[in-house]
């Protein structure tokens, strides 16, 4: 099977750069971020979604995406990016999408040689993704530029294979989405059972108490470590979570990076599963401020400079409810964002954290809600359990696929 470099076959637009202040409360016009291309390349624009005013679909016209265009991530955490390099296929839904900055639009040069699926599915190779991978050193934040992204090397069959080998893939991914989708809609059930429970976080309507964050704190605030290359092990050391280990929901102690450092720095940096890690600063301004759970470890855990741990008085608030409190959309938006500063490198300080406004209902009602939510791990863990399996099976076709053997 022949290879190309994808600059051959392939051009690159780059997103605008669309302001926090451009952002409307609804419209039929959508901004595509990062967060819109979920883990194995499928396309979610209603994924915490950001509306911009409908007269940008004209204004940005040279901006706006179209059904079947191939979009791929081109920024992500340089300590573990699980989303550089991904693509996906746009579904506009009669809708009008523009593409935002750190996405960009692959434009396909000849489509009598290229099949844009076949592409999707190239580019979301295991090898391929290796090759981004290789960007990833130095520094908070890593980006491919036009000319990285486009230098990569993928097999090239006839139009009429591509399609082939495109069909095969497509009906064993469709598997997984489906798997990947009841994961979510367990999540979005979850959301729906605390609003049941709790009421609306915002409007309040059943009369809880509502706090400084600080109130609910067993200690102070703390801001995690850094550590230099040298102190860090393949084995025999402490684990260390990154802020790339926290955007999933909750951290596992499996595979992180570890540390050799002292006891005292043990003590001071450790974590476990009753405290709540915040990432302190973000490349998105989504992620800044985002709350994670940390799975019970039976080892010592600690936790890297980008974080704070929250460690909640188990008297007043349960870590669990305090999680799915602070992840909240409408609790982010009202409480939460005007803390978080606007930049490059977006951000909230440990003094701002402690203002948040928290709802306060009795330890009774919180427990009532941990019991349904471990209901929901379980189906979870099942679910997730399938997921991992469908995962091995598709990389198995995608390595026959693109080695000429399917």
């Amino acid at each position: 099977m022949i290879k190309v470099k994808l600059s051959e076959i392939c051009d690159l637009q780059n997103g605008y750069a669309f302001k926090s202040s451009d952002y409307v409360e609804n419209s039929n016009t959508l901004s595509c971020r990062m967060s819109n291309i979920r883990l194995g390349g499928i396309f979610d624009i209603e994924y915490n979604p950001r509306f911009l005013p409908d007269s940008f679909a004209d204004q940005y016209k040279g901006f706006l995406l179209k059904d079947g265009d191939l979009v791929i991530a081109m920024t992500d955490l340089a300590n573990d990016p699980k989303l550089l390099g991904v693509p996906t296929l746009v579904q506009t839904d009669g809708r009008n999408i523009l593409l935002n900055q750190r996405v960009g639009k692959l434009i396909i040069k000849d489509s009598s040689k290229v099949d844009n699926k076949y592409l999707q599915h190239v580019l979301n190779d295991p090898k391929t993704r290796e090759y981004y991978r290789k960007f990833a050193s130095g520094g908070l934040q890593i980006n491919l530029g036009k000319s990285d992204l486009l230098n990569v090397e993928i097999p090239l069959p006839p139009l009429a294979e591509q399609r082939r080998i495109a069909s095969i893939l497509d009906q064993a991914d469709e598997l997984r989405q489906k798997r990947q989708q009841a994961i979510e809609k367990l999540d979005q059930l979850l959301q729906a059972t605390f609003i049941d429970m709790f009421g609306d976080p915002v409007s309040n309507p059943k009369g809880w108490d509502l706090v400084n964050l600080e109130s609910l704190l067993a200690k102070k605030l703390i801001s995690g470590a850094y550590f230099p290359k040298e102190t860090y092990v393949n084995s025999g050391g402490v684990p260390m979570v990154h802020m790339g280990d926290v955007f999933y929901g909750v951290v596992k102690p499996d595979n992180l990076k570890q540390v050799n450092i002292s006891n005292e720095e043990i003590k001071k940096y450790k974590i476990t599963n009753k405290d709540i890690l915040i990432a302190r600063r973000s490349l998105t301004y989504d992620g800044a401020a985002k709350a994670c759970l940390v799975e019970c470890s039976n080892q010592d855990m600690i936790f890297e400079s980008s974080l704070i741990r929250l460690s909640p008085n188990l008297v007043k608030i349960l870590p669990e409810f305090l999680y799915h409190y602070l992840n909240n959309n409408d609790v982010r938006n009202k409480f939460i964002i005007p803390y978080i500063t606007k930049s490059t490198i977006s951000g909230i300080n440990q003094a701002n954290l402690n203002k948040v406004t928290v709802l306060l209902p009795p330890l009774a009602k919180q427990e009532k809600f941990i019991e349904i939510c471990d209901k929901f791990k379980q189906l979870g863990k099942t679910l997730t359990q399938d997921l991992s399996k469908l995962d091995e099976l598709f990389k198995s076709l995608q390595n026959q696929a693109f080695n000429g053997t399917l």
